[in-house]
């Protein structure tokens, strides 16, 4: 992974994208006027841009970036702020101040949401396996302004972890969340969809066991939830109650403590 600025560049992105670079344990390369394409075609690397206002992925022979952006949660915190209902938070039984650990962060959808439900008083932590989309989902939720101050506190709050979910769970003690959640529906099939499908290189494809599952049912105090096809065999392999929807394409299934 190479490191550089934004065509308009100035000294402070200059700063950001050495920091940047420092980081991720990567190389800063002087933009110097060149395009993106034509620095990749000599290093050979992917890239992320250091721009004004985000950090953009390029993979390379790509043209299409990767850059953080809230996604569905923006109209599902909508949704709730005028009293909908939201399925996910239902599953989870969120309040305010809950602990939520998000096993699968991918794009953090599902976790501002939860943040947005629990709330200061509560606590969300995320866990990306992939160091770079770790990074810019951690960066894009600590600057991204959506115009609701509740919602930027809810992305602020939110804890990005760079590990495996099963490197994590065996690291914390018993009872350490209320709710330990996955959704692998977003690594194999999201990651497929036009608007992010380069992603798919990036992505640390973590098979679910019966060990994941067990370290979940010894973190979680309340629930382990899992989002997945209506049609996955995790549900009954792993003895989840599902909580089945008839229009949709995936469901919900529950352990209760």
């Amino acid at each position: 992974m190479i490191i550089t600025t934004a065509g308009r560049t100035n000294e402070e992105m200059t700063r950001q994208a050495i920091k940047v670079a420092n980081d991720l344990n990567s190389r800063f390369i002087e933009r110097k006027k060149r395009s993106v394409q034509l620095i990749q075609q000599i290093e050979m690397e992917d890239c992320i841009v250091v721009g004004k206002e985000r950090l953009e992925l390029y993979p390379k022979d790509e043209t299409e970036p990767f850059f953080f952006h809230p996604n569905s949660a923006m109209f599902r915190v909508k949704r709730l702020m005028r009293g909908e209902k939201d399925p996910f938070v239902d599953a989870a039984n969120l309040q305010a101040g809950k602990r939520l650990l998000d096993c699968t962060l991918g794009l953090a959808s599902d976790s501002i949401v939860a943040s947005f439900i629990v709330g200061k008083e509560g606590k969300v932590t995320g866990i990306e396996g992939n160091p770079y989309l770790g990074y810019i989902v951690k960066n894009g939720l600590q600057s991204w302004v959506s115009g609701n101050p509740d919602m930027d506190q809810a992305m602020k709050s939110i804890q990005v972890i760079n590990d495996l979910s099963l490197s994590f769970l065996k690291s914390v003690p018993d009872q350490s969340y209320d709710c330990v959640y996955f959704d692998p529906m977003f690594e194999e099939h999201i990651l497929e969809s036009d608007g992010i499908k380069a992603l798919s290189r990036f992505a640390i494809y973590e098979e679910m066991t019966g060990l994941v599952i067990e370290e979940a049912k010894r973190v979680a105090k309340e629930c382990v939830v899992l989002k997945d096809h209506f049609r996955s065999p995790r549900f009954e392999r792993y003895n989840f109650h599902v909580q089945k929807r008839k229009t949709a394409k995936f469901h919900f299934g529950i352990i209760e403590k």
